[in-house]
């Protein structure tokens, strides 16, 4: 059954020390970035072989961490993105609702804002609520964090089997931190995945 927890009131959390403790509690699980910040927080975190950074693909993150669920059933896949970059694919939901991944979880850095292209505010911050059209959609477990201690408790849930996708929006601050620049060359990033899971590299 799919549960919406919307804390009450406006609180936001940092958005490096979220995914740092997202990642910590990862174990095997191989981690899809969305475009922008979301890719410069995991790889502020720690480059990994098993981080598969998406660049110039806006909107793909999700669909891209479905096909990577689908092709890898016995891993679990977290794909970690932004809310301007989870708008672009809303249709992204039905088709992962479908599909029923059990392996599949999806976080939402939620800042209310498109922090790539100037920090215009973004639908989410005028009521769009991301968790709540992935749990109309079907999505097994949905969630809205706005605090550490929330995100704690996620890792935690997380780590136990799931009846099918999973999607959680974790509002942070609305804020353009030093970017740290994972690899730029898609090949490079494509072919040390496959080579983490012991694929043929081209």
């Amino acid at each position: 059954m799919s549960s919406v927890d919307q804390a009450p009131g406006t609180s936001t959390m940092d958005r490096r020390a979220a995914v740092a403790r997202l990642l910590e509690a990862r174990g095997d699980a191989l981690v899809v970035t969305g475009l922008g910040s979301p890719s410069y927080d995991v790889h502020a975190a720690g480059d990994r072989a098993d981080n598969y950074y998406l660049w110039g693909a806006m909107g793909a993150a999700a669909l891209v961490g479905l096909g990577l669920a689908q092709a890898q059933p016995g891993r679990r896949v977290m794909v970690i993105t932004g809310d301007g970059e989870q708008l672009m694919a809303l249709g992204a939901f039905a088709t992962i609702a479908v599909a029923s991944p059990r392996n599949l979880d999806i976080i939402v850095l939620d800042n209310e804002h498109f922090g790539e292209t100037g920090m215009q505010g973004s639908h989410t911050g005028h009521g769009i609520d991301l968790a709540r059209v992935a749990a109309a959609t079907g999505f097994a477990d949905t969630g809205l964090l706005r605090t550490l201690a929330d995100v704690d408790a996620l890792c935690a849930r997380l780590a136990m089997a799931a009846e099918g996708p999973r999607l959680h929006v974790l509002k942070v601050h609305a804020e353009n931190l030093p970017r740290s620049l994972p690899p730029r060359d898609a090949v490079f990033v494509k072919n040390r995945l496959r080579g983490h899971l012991g694929l043929a590299t081209c």
